[in-house]
């Protein structure tokens, strides 16, 4: 195998390969890139028995063939090359890239033991990837990080007609993003629950190539994303998904309408003083909202910020970390907190005025923490 191709191209197609890869592969050829050098274009690949990555890009092929090679070392080299054509040529079992001065030989895996890659599945709509990632980008925050609960890892995908609603919960907060799609098939009615992990990768590597394909397989167990001439797909996680739709509350009472950048930043401020596991509380009052953190002997901060109050006055608390990741998930001018009772879960939604109505196509409910009068 013989071509040419440009550094940067190279470069960016390798790194967004090994993504994919696992730092500790199940067996040793996995941790290689399956590069096919055909037709005019360079095919690259990955996978680990879960998820799979790969992409076409142009090269100047003298020679076609096949090699597998370390995909890390491979994105090592590539980004520490100078900008300017790449040749790789097969020597044996050795590949050779050069690129100016520069000379690295490889070894090369046996790519006769490389599993076969899962097919992508047909297509089952589209979605702007701008859209979807935005959306992505909302509701992974409520996803947990803790891994013996993989369920709650996972971002559940409920997919009506032409509606995709996200979710994600770690049990403390919950996030609900609906997103609008085109999808092929009118009247579908599915649902997939896919790692935060692998849908956050996808978001913010095709989310900004245009249209997203979005594809799920007949037995329910693959997901597939395509965009840009790049494509990878993942095993689904496996189990039953809590019920959360039902933690939204029917009816609240209390409304209150805050400023989201000047929140933003009353939060960043006072919450400096929140020891760990500390909550900075909000007391919501006719015109404003105070805020203030700290007990006894050690430090304090308070501050009061304007804000608009629908209903009775109330007073509640909250873990800083979540409460700040919400409201940076909104980007709306304003956020509305709806309120039932100071010990239940408040929900936030986004506004664009004061006292306009509140979108529902993304809502944050967030567990308060119960004080000591409460």
């Amino acid at each position: 195998m013989k071509f040419r191709v440009e550094r940067d191209v190279l470069a960016e197609a390798v790194s967004w390969t090994a993504r994919s890869l696992s730092p500790r592969p199940p067996v040793p050829v996995l941790a290689g890139l399956l590069i096919k050098a055909e037709g005019g274009a360079l095919s690259l690949a990955s996978f680990d028995y879960e998820i799979s990555a790969r992409l076409e890009i142009p090269a100047d092929i003298s020679e076609e063939g096949t090699i597998l090679v370390s995909g890390r070392l491979l994105a090592d080299i590539c980004r520490s090359l100078p900008s300017a054509p790449v040749e790789v040529a097969t020597d044996g079992s050795k590949v050779t890239l050069t690129c100016r001065n520069s000379r690295f030989n490889l070894a090369t895996m046996p790519e006769g033991e490389y599993p076969e890659l899962p097919k992508l599945p047909a297509v089952s709509g589209v979605v702007d990837g701008d859209a979807f990632a935005q959306a992505v980008s909302q509701v992974i925050i409520a996803a947990s990080r803790d891994d013996t609960l993989p369920i709650l890892t996972g971002v559940r995908m409920e997919i009506e007609d032409d509606l995709i609603t996200l979710l994600a919960t770690d049990r403390y907060r919950l996030a609900l993003r609906e997103v609008s799609w085109k999808p092929s098939t009118p009247g579908i009615s599915t649902s997939a629950l896919v790692k935060a992990k692998t849908l956050n990768e996808v978001a913010k590597t095709l989310g900004g190539a245009g249209d997203l394909n979005i594809a799920f397989s007949d037995d329910s167990e693959l997901i597939g994303f395509e965009s840009g001439g790049r494509r990878t797909t993942s095993l689904l996680v496996d189990g039953d998904y809590p019920k959360i739709r039902s933690l939204f509350p029917e009816t609240t009472p209390i409304h209150a309408t805050v400023e989201t950048s000047a929140l933003v930043e009353a939060v960043r401020r006072v919450s400096l003083v929140a020891e760990r596991n500390t909550p900075v509380r909000l007391a919501f009052t006719q015109g404003q909202v105070a805020l203030d953190a700290g007990t006894g002997e050690d430090a304090q901060a308070s501050e009061a910020i304007e804000a608009t109050l629908d209903g009775d006055d109330i007073t509640v608390a909250f873990n800083p970390q979540y409460l700040s990741e919400g409201l940076g998930a909104f980007p709306s001018k304003f956020v509305r907190f709806s309120f039932t009772s100071p010990p239940k879960p408040a929900v936030m939604s986004a506004q664009e005025e004061a006292t306009g109505e509140d979108r529902e196509d993304y809502r944050y409910l967030l567990m308060p923490v119960r004080l000591p009068n409460q």
